[in-house]
């Protein structure tokens, strides 16, 4: 069993020992005040959190942010989470759906580009890991939900240098140290990913097609310009311990790395998950 799957099997596990010790509601989610296992705390500790774990649910080239209405004319794209993302952004459409989330009320769609080897092949993803948390200096008790539709990216699709390690970085596994480029890892872990996202909304956009302009991110609380803290997705897309030399991505250079996020969660679930984890400055648990 390699590191994500073992990792995934031990944290589901968890989540059921908590669900039955806690009496989990009839959907089957975390109650709000889950005691979590060790195995299944965040990067960030016990800061407070909830987490979703997802597979890829399928590849395109389609970007229904950048290119909405535009089939085809992406960059490949790994999906995980919502089955039937594509380059319409029909929320309606969406919402309901089928997802590859453990978490069955998680119907948000999450996509990043592909990780390319040195021979132009793609890399399978083995799983994605959606950490929700506040930002840096943001009180937990003002972290709102998404609104419904809510779209953002994280990083850029256009950087040939390093984006800096507090939006993208690379690990091995969960481990503590990052890197700025893909390092070796051991064939007992993963190669990681991590994607960071803006948590300040300027309370009036849906959404600026990729250009970042109504989200910023935190920094000792939220700028006056982007007042409405919103819960800080991170992202860690996990891959097999590949060969490093020679990895690129398939909007660019290793560099380009970035990720897109979009609210088609089902908006109760999701505004239960934040004011009973997050706003109550508690880890909790997961389950399908």
């Amino acid at each position: 069993m390699n590191g994500w799957r073992a990792w995934r099997a031990v944290g589901l596990v968890a989540a059921m020992v908590v669900l039955a010790a806690c009496g989990g509601g009839s959907d089957g989610v975390s109650g709000a005040g889950d005691v979590v296992d060790p195995a299944r705390v965040g990067p960030q500790g016990r800061v407070a959190q909830f987490i979703v774990q997802c597979t890829v649910s399928h590849i395109g080239f389609d970007d229904p942010i950048v290119l909405p209405d535009q089939p085809g004319l992406s960059h490949q794209h790994q999906f995980f989470g919502n089955a039937e993302t594509d380059a319409e952004p029909d929320y309606e459409r969406l919402v309901g759906a089928d997802t590859s989330c453990d978490q069955r009320l998680d119907t948000a769609s999450y996509w990043s580009p592909t990780l390319l080897g040195a021979d132009g092949n793609r890399i399978p993803a083995e799983g994605l890991t959606a950490y929700y948390r506040p930002g840096q200096g943001v009180d937990p008790t003002e972290v709102v939900a998404y609104p419904p539709s809510f779209m953002m990216v994280g990083g850029t699709a256009s950087a040939d240098e390093p984006q800096g390690q507090d939006v993208i970085a690379w690990s091995c596994g969960s481990g503590a140290l990052r890197t700025d480029t893909p390092p070796a890892c051991s064939s007992d872990t993963t190669l990681r990913l991590w994607i960071t996202f803006p948590d300040c909304w300027d309370e009036s956009r849906l959404t600026s097609f990729g250009s970042g302009a109504h989200v910023r991110y935190s920094d000792d609380g939220c700028p006056e310009s982007h007042p409405i803290a919103l819960p800080q997705l991170q992202m860690a897309i996990d891959y097999p311990p590949v060969d490093p030399e020679g990895l690129s991505l398939s909007s660019g250079s290793i560099h380009s790395a970035h990720a897109d996020f979009w609210n088609t969660w089902d908006q109760d679930k999701l505004e239960r998950e934040v004011t009973g984890c997050l706003n109550r400055d508690l880890v909790c648990g997961v389950s399908g």
